[in-house]
Formats: structure tokens, sequence, C-alpha cells
């Protein structure tokens, strides 16, 4: 009597890619297809946008999301308060919790690396100059067997404490009131420092942030970009 050996069961996952460039997106989608094609089988949905990922993740009649792949810098969706991927990323856990996260900049600083990290904590984390067709595949294995992939760039700069950048509460509450279109002379009346304290440590600031030449616009732009500010 033989026995047929049954047949290999196909596992299913739903994928979600945003990205604002087409060819990354197409990128993605060929290495996702090519990973174990005999053992799974994958449903992708993308979305080029803040708005048009708002849209995919909170439609009731989407399908829940089994690993995301969102660009941090995209269009936003200011109506809804959606400014970037990590918006996004918060979006989703909100409502698939169970969703791996994988997080794709540009960004090589590291204030803004650990400020991710710590905000987001995602399953992979890729700066994109780190991105090759195998190394992506390469990541996406890593999340799909439940462990957390760091491309190179981010390890190093985990791994140096050379370019850690601390100020102190009230600098951060500068930055918070100027970011908010606060007049420095105004900024008094929330901190109790002097009008020439202030000017101090925004001078100070625009030195540690390289932007001595710049406006208060200028130094807040840094500031959040390298994660000093939210």
């Amino acid at each position: 009597m033989t026995t047929e050996s049954a047949a290999p069961t196909t596992i299913k996952s739903n994928i979600l890619i945003v990205d604002d460039h087409p060819f990354i997106i197409q990128g993605y989608k060929n290495a996702i297809t090519r990973y174990n094609p005999s053992e799974h089988e994958f449903f992708i949905a993308e979305a080029k946008d803040c708005e048009s990922a708002y849209r995919v993740i909170t439609n009731p009649e989407s399908v829940v999301f089994d690993i995301a792949f969102l660009d941090i810098s995209m269009p936003p969706y200011e109506d809804k308060g959606i400014y970037s991927g990590e918006d996004l990323a918060k979006l989703i856990l909100e409502f698939m919790p169970n969703c791996k996260i994988i997080l794709l900049t540009m960004f090589t600083e590291f204030l803004k690396i650990k400020t991710i990290i710590k905000n987001i904590n995602p399953n992979g984390l890729v700066i994109k100059n780190d991105l090759t067709f195998d190394e992506l595949l390469f990541a996406f294995d890593k999340v799909m067997k439940n462990e957390t992939y760091y491309s190179e760039s981010v390890i190093k700069m985990l791994e140096s404490q050379d370019h850690s950048i601390e100020i102190d509460l009230f600098d951060k509450q500068i930055l918070f009131h100027l970011s908010k279109g606060t007049k420095a002379k105004d900024i008094t009346q929330f901190i109790p420092i002097s009008l020439n304290a202030i000017e101090v440590r925004k001078l100070k600031l625009k030195e540690l942030l390289k932007v001595t030449e710049g406006s208060d616009i200028d130094l807040v732009r840094e500031a959040r970009n390298i994660g000093l500010l939210f």
C-alpha cells in the first residue's frame, strides 16, 4: 500500500509597501515575490504617500497586514496629522498591532535613527544607501523569521558614541516654542530665563547643529531632522 505525501502548505502573507517612488515599490515587489515562492504566497498592497496609505490602513475592508515597508520621508497628510512613515507606523500598530514594520530612510543622523528606534522599535530599519536587491531579500528573510534587521550603517551608528548630542530642558523648550512660531521675546513667558539667555542659547544651538548662518526656521528644521524635536 502506497501513501501519497501531502502537498506542502503555502504560507499566505499580506504586505503593504508605502513609497513615493514607483520604481522603488516595484523593486520591493520583485524581491518579495522571489522569496521562497514554493512555500509562500503574498498579497501586496501599495500606497504612494501618507494620505493614500492612511486610507488603506484605516479602511475596514482592508486585509490585516503582516509586514509593512514604509519610507520615512513622504508627502504628508496634514488633515490627519500624518507627516511621515513614522506616523504611519504608529497608525498601523494601532489598527494592526501584530504587523511587522520595516522602515527605510535616507537619514544618516545618529539622533534621528536613535529616535526612530525608541519611538517605533521597528522589526527592520534600513538606510537606503545600504540597500541592494540581495540585502533587501536578507532583511525580508530576517523579519519573516521574527528576527530584527538593522542595515550596516544603522549598526555602525549605534555602535558609535561620537555622534550623540545632548541638550538640556531649557534648550528643548526653546526649540519647541520656536517650532510653534513663538518669538524669542515671548518665550520668556514660558521659560524662567531672560531674553538675553534665550538668545545666547539659540546661538549655541545653531553652532551645535551647524546652522550658524541660518534663521530660527533653519534651526528648527535641523533639530527636527536629527531627532531633537518632534
